[in-house]
């Protein structure tokens, strides 16, 4: 299985709604941005508090805890 990258898996994940609730702190479709948020963003995932309107899936928890752990590939 291949480290999953921030273009190609992890992104996609994040929607246009998202990113403009965050766009005050940082922004989700920035590499760079859920990089150096990573642990925190991770954290409210699993506490199931974001996305306000709805959780991610395990699996798809699991893609971007996989994303941090494989070193956040671009």
């Amino acid at each position: 299985m291949t480290d999953p990258s921030f273009a190609k898996d992890v992104k996609p994940l994040f929607r246009d709604k998202d990113r403009s609730s965050m766009l005050g702190r940082f922004d989700l479709w920035s590499s760079q941005d859920v990089r150096d948020n990573a642990p925190a963003i991770l954290e409210v995932l699993q506490a199931g508090t974001m996305p306000c309107d709805g959780q991610w899936s395990t699996d798809d928890i699991d893609l971007f805890a996989r994303w941090i752990r494989s070193g956040a590939a671009e």
